[in-house]
C-alpha cells in the first residue's frame, strides 16, 4: 500500500511538474501557432534525437582493465571488470552497470580484496542543451551527478562537475570518454587538488560482443 501510495505521489508530482513547465514555455516563449503548436513544440522536446544516438554507440558488454592513482607520486593500481550499458525508455537514457574486484584499504589500514559494483546513467538534456549523467557505487553513499558537452572531430564526450568526498570540502572534476572505435573506449577521470589536476583514474574498454 505505501508503495502505491508513493507512486501516486511521484507520479502527480512530475505531472504537475511538467504542466507547469508547459504554462511557464508557452508565457514566455508565445511561439506562433497557439496551444496545439506549444504543445508540440514540448513534445518534441522531449523526444530523443541525434545526440542520444552518441550514447547508443556505447550500448552493449565491455571488458575493461583500469588503473587507480591513490597518490600522484605512487604507482597505479590495476583492476579488471566489465561494464553492461543498456539503453532504456526509447533511447532517451542509457545505464550501465559495473562490477569489479579490486584492492582497496580496510577498516585498518591494510589493502584488501574488495567487490567493487557501480551503476550509472547518462542522457542529453535537450533543455540545457548538455549531456548529463550521475554515478552511484558501493564505496559510498553519495550521487555523483556530471554535466557535458561533446567534440565530434575527437569522437570525446567531456563531463565535469563537484564532489565532496571529506565535509565541507568539494573538489572539481573532469571525466573524458573517448570513442576510439566502434570496439574500443577510453575514459579518464581527473581531480583537481589544491592547484594541480591530477589523473585519478584510466579505463580502457574493449567490446565483448
Amino acid at each position: 500500500m505505501m508503495k502505491n501510495v508513493r507512486f501516486s505521489i511521484r507520479l502527480t508530482a512530475s505531472l504537475l511538474t511538467l504542466a507547469l513547465t508547459a504554462a511557464g514555455v508557452a508565457q514566455d516563449a508565445k511561439p506562433a501557432g497557439g496551444a496545439d503548436a506549444q504543445m508540440a513544440a514540448m513534445a518534441e522536446m522531449g523526444q530523443p534525437g541525434k545526440n542520444h544516438k552518441v550514447l547508443e554507440e556505447e550500448v552493449g558488454t565491455w571488458k575493461y582493465t583500469g588503473k587507480m592513482w591513490m597518490s600522484p607520486d605512487a604507482p597505479p593500481m590495476e583492476f579488471t571488470g566489465e561494464t553492461v550499458i543498456k539503453s532504456v525508455m526509447d533511447g532517451r537514457y542509457f545505464i550501465s552497470e559495473s562490477t569489479s574486484k579490486m584492492s582497496m584499504p580496510g577498516p585498518d589500514g591494510k589493502m584488501i580484496d574488495t567487490k567493487y559494483e557501480g551503476r550509472g546513467t547518462e542522457g542529453y538534456d535537450n533543455l540545457k542543451k548538455k549531456y548529463v549523467g550521475s554515478w552511484i557505487d558501493n564505496l559510498g553513499t553519495g550521487i555523483m551527478t556530471l554535466e557535458g558537452t561533446y567534440d565530434p572531430a575527437s569522437r570525446t564526450i567531456t563531463y565535469e562537475g563537484d564532489e565532496e568526498m571529506v565535509p565541507g570540502k568539494k573538489a572539481k572534476m573532469r571525466q573524458k570518454v573517448k570513442t576510439l572505435d566502434k570496439d574500443h573506449r577510453l575514459m579518464e577521470f581527473f581531480q583537481v587538488h589544491g592547484d594541480k589536476e591530477v589523473k585519478l583514474v584510466e579505463i580502457t574498454y574493449v567490446r565483448a560482443n
